[in-house]
């Protein structure tokens, strides 16, 4: 493609070197950048073999740490304010989701969206708000960006999946509860689950769970993974 990316950040091509049938986009948290989800790529890519992971940088440099990115500042927790934030990255994220989906010649049905923290805000709001619903959103340790709005501007409604640890210091799991009542109140399918002891991070269950859910979702995924483990935790 001759056009410039939107956003930079490391790739992950599919492990079985094949095209990729399948595009799995990671959202991180304030202050990291896309090295930091791509993590989870070679976990998930045992099971999702035919997966692209592309993990981009945030589009503005962290004005709460002296490195890191981030999609928008959060020195002002004010809801007015975060608004604000989500909707002017919302663009960027969104042209960047386009740009991923032609070069692979993908479509949204086979696009999964992950997010952490503040990622997991933006997974959210731009997320529901395409014009094609993407296959699956992922959640962790996140919030959802003005949920009293969310009934009268969503437009995409997949399956959500969000994951939460009840010790989470920096946002704390009230936000999971928050999230799945505005999502219920836009007719959004959410399963959750509250990880016990755990803080602000993503541990072997957060793991596993994304694995099912994805597996699940991805259309060409050619797996028919059991939802039951997902099911008995909403």
């Amino acid at each position: 493609m001759s056009d410039p990316r939107p956003l930079e950040g490391p790739v992950q091509p599919p492990a079985s070197g094949e095209p990729a049938r399948m595009l799995v986009i990671l959202l991180h948290g304030l202050g990291a950048d896309g090295n930091d989800l791509l993590g989870l790529a070679p976990y998930w890519a045992r099971h999702l073999p035919d997966a692209e992971f592309s993990s981009p940088d945030a589009p503005e440099a962290c004005d709460m740490a002296p490195s890191g990115r981030q999609w928008f500042s959060l020195q002002s927790r004010e809801p007015a304010s975060m608004l604000a934030g989500a909707e002017r990255a919302a663009p960027i994220l969104n042209e960047f989701i386009d740009y991923e989906l032609a070069r692979l010649n993908l479509t949204d049905r086979q696009l999964a969206l992950v997010g952490f923290s503040q990622g997991t805000m933006m997974a959210l709001h731009a997320g529901l708000r395409r014009p094609r619903p993407p296959a699956a959103i992922i959640g962790f340790s996140g919030s959802l960006v003005a949920p009293e709005r969310l009934a009268s501007e969503a437009r995409a409604r997949p399956p959500v999946l969000l994951i939460h640890g009840d010790r989470d210091e920096v946002v704390p799991v009230q936000a999971l509860h928050e999230a799945v009542a505005g999502l219920a109140s836009a007719a959004v399918g959410v399963i959750w689950h509250v990880c016990n002891g755990m803080g602000h991070q993503i541990d072997q269950t957060g793991l596993d769970m994304g694995t099912e859910f994805l597996s699940a979702h991805l259309v060409g995924s050619g797996y028919d993974l059991p939802m039951s483990a997902l099911a008995a935790t909403a």
